[in-house]
């Protein structure tokens, strides 16, 4: 099975347009390819239930589970709303991402 190309990479600041918590905006800490899924800090946050070990204390810790890259959006940088996400090529060959909305491109 072939994977389906990402246009959210780690570091891009994204808002969550669907599910619990929709609305919230944060930063991609992580990118999952083969599940085609993002982990975003402060978003979709679950309980996770630890044993003590030797090196830390046991009990519930608040972790960031991942969500489908299909439920969030990157961020506009000039408006700081949701869009979608175009490529340009540059006259030099580049590749660069661009925000379909405003038209600025993506760092």
């Amino acid at each position: 099975m072939t994977q389906a190309k990402m246009k959210i990479k780690k570091g891009d600041k994204v808002v969550v347009i669907t599910g619990k918590d929709k609305g919230k905006t944060g930063t991609v800490s992580r990118v999952l390819l083969d599940d085609q899924r993002v982990v975003v800090e402060g978003v979709n946050m679950a309980v996770k239930h630890a044993k003590p070990t030797q090196l830390s204390q046991g009990g519930l810790k608040n972790i960031e589970a991942p969500i489908h890259v299909s439920n969030v959006a990157l961020m506009d940088p000039k408006t700081d709303k949701a869009t979608k996400v175009a490529y340009k090529t540059l006259e030099d060959g580049q590749k660069i991402r661009v925000a379909k909305k405003s038209g600025e491109t993506i760092a």
